[in-house]
C-alpha cells in the first residue's frame, strides 16, 4: 500500500518533550505558575469568550499598543506570537535558508534544535561552561559565514543560569552586525540581575528581545508572547507568522495583565524566596546546585538524571529530567516544595543522585 511522503529528514528532528503530569501528583516539571489569573483578567478572558464567533486582530493592534507603552518602545518594534516559542521558530524560518546556521548554548532551550532543523537550518550547539552558564567567547568563535541567528536564552533554561549586562554588552557589539542574536526572555520577571533585554537592544539592530506571558504573568494555557526588534525585523516576522495564531481570548487576557502588572509582579518575590529556601536546602543536603535567576533550580545529576526523576514521580512528585545532563525543578508552593524537598533529602535520594548520605 502506498503511503504519503512526508519529508525523509523529519525522523532525525526530536519532538519537543513538554513535562509530564498525572492526576494527584505534584508537577514540579513545566516551570507554571501556582497562581491562577487576577480576578480582571479572568472577567477578560470572559467577555473574550462572549465573541469566540470573530475572527481575533490578526494585527494585534490594541496589545502592541499596550506592549509599547508598557515597555517606552514604538508600536513598528513588537511583534506578537502563539507563544515565544512561535516566536523562535518564525526568527529561526525569516532569517535562514537550507544549511544556514543558527548558534545556541546547550543545554539550553529544548525547542531550540527542533525550531532549526525543521526549517532546514543547521543548529550549532556550543556547550555550557563548567558552573553551567553561557560559554560567550565559544559562541563567538562558533560564528562562521553561515551564522544567520543566535539564541541566548538569559537566564538559561534548564540550568537557572543569568548573564549580566556588561557580558552581555560585550558580546553582542562582537557579534557581526548581519547576524541576529535573540535575547530570550521568558523568566526575565524572576531575574534581579542588571540585565534588561529592551534596553540592550536600543540602538542594536540586529538585537530582538523574547518575552511571555506564560510564566509570571500566569498565561501557560492560553499561549502569548512577543518580541521586540528593528521595523524591518518585525516586518519579517509577519511574512513567515500564521494568520491568527493568537487569539482573541489571549490578546485580551494580556493586556488585562499588563494593566494589572504591579500586582501580578509583586508574586515573584515569593517564587524569589521559595526558590532561594528550596536551593539551600538542596545545598545543605550535599547536592550541586547552580544559582538560579528563575523559578526553578537545576540538578546537574549526570546519568543519575533518570533514574532520580523517576523515584521523585514514585514519591508523588514530578520533575524535568534532561537526558543524562541533568533535572530541573519548578518552584511551586511552598508545600510542594516541601514534599520534593523531603524526598530529596531522604537517603535513598541521596543514594540514587551519588551525593554523599549523612550518617
Amino acid at each position: 500500500m502506498v503511503t504519503p511522503r512526508t519529508r525523509a529528514d523529519l525522523d532525525t528532528i526530536p519532538a519537543y518533550i513538554p513535562g509530564k503530569n498525572f492526576p494527584g501528583a505534584i508537577k514540579l516539571a513545566s516551570n507554571e505558575t501556582t497562581l491562577g489569573p487576577l480576578p480582571s483578567v479572568r472577567d477578560a478572558i470572559s467577555d473574550a469568550v462572549g465573541n469566540a464567533n470573530r475572527y481575533p486582530d490578526n494585527g494585534h493592534i490594541a496589545l502592541i499598543t499596550a506592549l509599547a507603552d508598557h515597555l517606552g518602545v514604538a508600536t513598528e518594534n513588537i511583534a506578537a506570537g502563539c507563544g515565544s516559542v512561535s516566536l523562535c521558530q518564525e526568527l529561526v524560518q525569516a532569517t535562514c535558508n537550507d544549511g544556514d546556521e543558527v548558534i545556541f548554548a546547550w543545554r539550553s532551550f529544548e525547542a531550540y534544535p527542533v525550531v532549526t532543523q525543521v526549517a532546514g537550518a543547521t543548529p550549532v550547539k556550543v556547550p555550557l561552561t563548567a558552573d553551567h552558564g553561557h560559554d560567550l567567547d565559544a559562541m563567538l568563535a562558533a560564528v562562521t559565514d553561515r551564522t544567520r541567528l543566535i539564541f541566548v536564552c538569559n537566564p538559561n533554561n534548564p540550568t537557572g543560569n543569568a548573564l549580566t549586562k556588561a557580558e552581555l554588552e560585550r558580546f553582542l557589539d562582537a557579534v557581526p552586525a548581519h547576524v541576529l542574536v535573540a535575547l530570550d526572555e521568558a523568566y526575565f520577571e524572576y531575574n534581579r540581575s542588571d540585565a534588561d533585554g529592551i534596553e540592550l537592544f536600543r540602538g542594536r539592530p540586529n538585537v530582538v528581545v523574547l518575552r511571555t506571558f506564560s510564566k509570571a504573568y500566569g498565561l501557560a494555557g492560553i499561549r502569548v508572547g512577543y518580541a521586540v526588534a528593528d521595523p524591518a525585523v518585525v516586518t519579517a516576522l509577519g511574512k513567515v507568522h500564521i494568520a491568527f495564531a493568537v487569539n482573541a481570548v489571549a490578546q485580551a487576557a494580556a493586556i488585562a495583565s499588563l494593566a494589572a502588572s504591579a500586582e501580578l509582579l509583586a508574586r515573584t518575590d515569593g517564587v524569589i524566596a521559595e526558590r532561594n529556601r528550596v536551593r539551600d536546602g538542596l545545598l545543605a543536603a550535599g547536592y550541586e546546585v547552580p544559582e538560579s535567576a528563575a523559578n526553578f533550580v537545576y540538578l546537574p545529576l549526570g546519568t543519575h538524571s533518570g533514574a532520580f526523576a523517576a523515584a521523585s514521580a514514585e514519591a508523588g512528585v514530578l520533575l524535568r529530567p534532561y537526558g543524562d545532563d541533568g533535572v530541573r525543578i519548578t518552584i511551586g508552593d511552598p508545600e510542594e516544595n516541601d514534599a520534593f524537598l523531603a524526598f530529596a533529602t531522604s537517603a535513598e535520594a541521596r543514594s540514587i543522585a551519588n551525593v554523599a548520605v549523612r550518617a
